[in-house]
């Protein structure tokens, strides 16, 4: 089971000394991934459901990511998650594969619907509409990638008679979320599954509706298996945790540093958690 990091483009530690300095330990400490959050804006002031309050910083993850990539070597880069009916596919096809090309392949774009109606509202996407561009997104970007001459005609996006290039190398795809339509969507169109859990028995519930999905939609040879991504929040997994979910077949175990940390308390965080490796 590999260990990984997420959510340091947000609150405190998000000053670029800061970001290269938990990066390369991330790296020294045999971390597989650095996984970056996204909200474009927020709700203020924040509803009692929502985790983050609007006056914390959040860097857009594309943005982190590419710094992230110039400070490392070996760390996988993902989003977790863009939301993704937020974004133009074009573009976001575009920005995808110039951050994997400048990385060296190491980028993984991981994808949700989003949960936010302000936020929808704020970028002009209606909340209704939000799962279906999001399958149509995914469709759009991986026409864009792969084919010999991209076409694509859809509700949410048209284009013919172009092309672009670099291609990402053999481009990973991450759907998160916990309903029924995300687990569908992982199946269909993910290479792997994106959750968070509170412990093991949230997580066999997320595992049955994704052994339900796969019982309800095709899954393409090209995906192979589905992986399993997952972060233990609000707590920092303790090894008996660790070893629950390794278990029950996680394939990378990813830390969420406590909601305040500050840069050194994060540095401690993920060395504490490197030990269950």
């Amino acid at each position: 089971m590999d260990l990984s990091v997420q959510g340091l483009n947000l609150r405190n530690t998000v000053g670029p000394a800061e970001t290269t300095r938990l990066a390369r330990l991330a790296e020294d400490l045999g971390f597989r991934g650095w996984w970056a959050s996204e909200h474009v804006v927020l709700p203020s002031p924040p509803p009692e459901d929502v985790p983050m309050n609007p006056l914390e910083p959040i860097l857009d993850p594309l943005v982190h990511l590419s710094f992230v990539a110039a400070v490392t070597e070996r760390l996988q880069l993902g989003t977790a998650i863009v939301i993704l009916p937020q974004r133009n596919p074009v573009v976001l096809a575009k920005q995808v594969a110039s951050l994997d090309h400048l990385s060296g392949g190491r980028f993984t774009l991981g994808v949700g619907a989003g949960y936010l109606e302000p936020e929808m509202t704020a970028v002009g996407v209606p909340m209704a509409e939000r799962g279906a561009r999001t399958d149509e997104y995914l469709d759009a970007m991986h026409a864009l990638w792969t084919q010999p001459s991209p076409a694509f005609d859809g509700k949410f996006a048209k284009f013919a008679n172009v092309d672009a290039h670099p291609k990402p190398a053999g481009q990973r795809i991450v759907v998160g979320g916990h309903s029924p339509a995300a687990y569908r969507r992982a199946v269909s169109r993910g290479h792997g599954w994106y959750g968070v859990a509170g412990g093991a028995d949230d997580l066999r519930r997320s595992l049955d509706g994704l052994r339900k999905a796969a019982d309800q939609v095709e899954r393409p040879e090209r995906l192979g298996r589905l992986r399993i991504h997952l972060v233990q929040s609000p707590t920092t997994p303790t090894r008996a945790e660790a070893e629950a979910y390794r278990e029950l077949g996680v394939d990378e175990l990813v830390l969420f540093p406590t909601h305040g940390s500050t840069p050194a308390e994060v540095a401690r965080e993920m060395e504490e958690f490197s030990k269950l490796g």
